[in-house]
C-alpha cells in the first residue's frame, strides 16, 4: 500500500526503505510459523509468500528509484527485496542471509530469479542452498550493494546519492526502469507462479514442520525429505 501511495503521489521522487533499530530484518517470523504449524493453519503462511512476491515486483515496476538502507542482518524475504531495489546502501556489518533452507523452504519474494540475474546462477545457487551469509564486502563486489560504509555514515551516504539523483529527470528514471524490466525481467510472472506453487508444496511438508519446531526447541533440524 505504501508503494502504491508513493507511485501515485507526484511529490514523491524517491522511495527509501529502512528499518527502525540496529537490525534490518531477521526474516520470517518463526514464532508465527510455529503458531501456524501448531494450528494447522499453513494457508496463512502461503498468503505471506504471495504478498512478499508482489512487493518485489512492485519495486521493480515502480517508475521511481527505490533505495534500501540497511544495517545488521538482512535475512529471508528482506534479502531478496534488497536485490529488487535500485540502490542498496549498507553498513560494514550488514549480512544478507538466504535463511530458507534452514526451515525446509525455498527463496520467496522473487529471490532466486533476482539473485541469479544480479550475481549469476552459480553464485545464487551456492547462497540459497548453503544459507551462508553474503557479507557487505561481497555484496559490494557482486553489485548487490551500491555503497558500503560505517553505520554512523549511512544517512550521509544516502544523502550523497540523493544529491546525484535530484539532478536527473524523473522521466529518465521511469524510462530506465521500464527498460530494465523489458530487458531482464519479462519472465517474472512465469517464475513467480512457479515460486509460489513450490512454496505451497514445501509449506505442507513434514520437513518444514520439523524446521520450525527445531527452531523453537533451539536445536538443529533433522530433515527426512518428507
Amino acid at each position: 500500500a505504501a508503494l502504491d501511495d508513493a507511485e501515485r503521489n507526484a511529490e514523491v521522487k524517491f522511495i527509501i526503505l529502512k528499518a527502525e533499530g540496529k537490525i534490518f530484518s531477521v526474516g520470517g517470523d518463526l514464532n508465527e510459523m510455529k503458531r501456524a504449524v501448531d494450528a494447522d493453519d499453513i494457508e496463512s503462511l502461503v498468503l505471506i509468500a504471495e504478498l512478499v512476491n508482489t512487493i518485489s515486483k512492485k519495486i521493480k515496476k515502480l517508475p521511481k528509484p527505490v533505495i534500501m538502507v540497511a544495517d545488521g542482518a538482512v535475512a529471508g524475504a528482506a534479502a531478496n527485496i534488497a536485490v529488487a531495489v535500485d540502490f542498496c546502501i549498507v553498513s560494514e556489518r550488514t549480512k544478507f542471509i538466504q535463511a530458507f533452507v534452514g526451515v525446509g523452504l525455498a527463496p520467496d519474494a522473487g529471490g532466486l530469479f533476482l539473485l541469479g540475474k544480479a550475481i549469476g546462477m552459480s553464485r545464487a545457487t551456492h547462497y540459497v542452498m548453503t544459507g551462508e551469509a553474503l557479507t557487505a564486502e561481497k555484496a559490494l563486489d557482486y553489485g548487490v550493494a551500491y555503497r558500503v560504509c560505517e553505520a554512523e555514515k549511512l544517512e550521509k551516504t544516502v544523502e550523497q546519492l540523493l544529491k546525484k539523483l535530484r539532478r536527473g529527470s524523473a522521466n529518465s528514471y521511469a524510462a530506465m526502469k521500464e527498460m530494465v524490466w523489458e530487458a531482464f525481467l519479462k519472465e517474472w510472472d512465469l517464475y513467480a507462479g512457479l515460486e509460489l506453487n513450490l512454496q505451497k508444496k514445501l509449506a505442507f511438508t513434514e520437513d518444514f514442520k520439523e524446521g520450525v519446531i527445531a527452531y523453537s526447541e533451539k536445536r538443529r533440524p533433522q530433515f527426512k525429505g518428507k
